[in-house]
């Protein structure tokens, strides 16, 4: 069916309502994005170019970038929270804060392998990483602002060393 509607998009045979302003695309965007999502996918691999929803398409593009970036911060953050709490709650250490630094570091780790473009953005993120991870353990523990450092006690190359604070 998908393939017959494509035809009819191509060939003109479709056509748009006077009260429709959008396309039949951009309109499918709003409405059913996983339908969008394979019919964008069907008219690229027809070479359908002319059919394609472009603006959706680079809005959708743009977002997967950012979404990568997010990741990167939000794992740094919970990351960098954990080691604050391994530093500053040394009587509190257990398996789990140490599974949890390994996990975060490793999704890290594969993040930077799988996105190598992320590297130059890394200082950066580390940055709003450290306030996310301040923000987590003034959430999950009974340490105040004053007790944290104002700036990330970390250095890149300690933060993604796998054997950095065990050693």
């Amino acid at each position: 069916m998908l393939k017959t509607e494509l035809k009819q998009d191509l060939q003109g045979d479709c056509h748009n309502h006077a009260s429709d302003q959008a396309s039949p695309s951009a309109n499918q965007y709003e409405q059913d994005f996983y339908a969008w999502t394979q019919e964008q996918c069907e008219l690229l691999r027809l070479g359908a170019w002319q059919a394609l929803d472009i603006e959706n398409l680079v809005e959708e593009i743009s977002s997967l970038g950012k979404q990568q970036k997010q990741e990167l911060r939000n794992r740094l953050g919970v990351l960098i929270g954990h080691l604050l709490k391994w530093h500053f709650q040394t009587e509190l250490r257990g398996k789990s804060w140490r599974a949890t630094i390994r996990e975060q570091r490793d999704e890290i780790l594969d993040i930077l392998k799988e996105n190598p473009s992320l590297k130059p953005y890394l200082d950066e993120a580390v940055q709003k990483g450290f306030r996310q991870g301040v923000n987590l353990v003034l959430r999950e523990t009974p340490l105040d602002i004053d007790d944290l450092p104002s700036e990330c006690p970390y250095e890149i190359a300690q933060i993604l060393n796998i054997q950095f604070p065990f050693e």
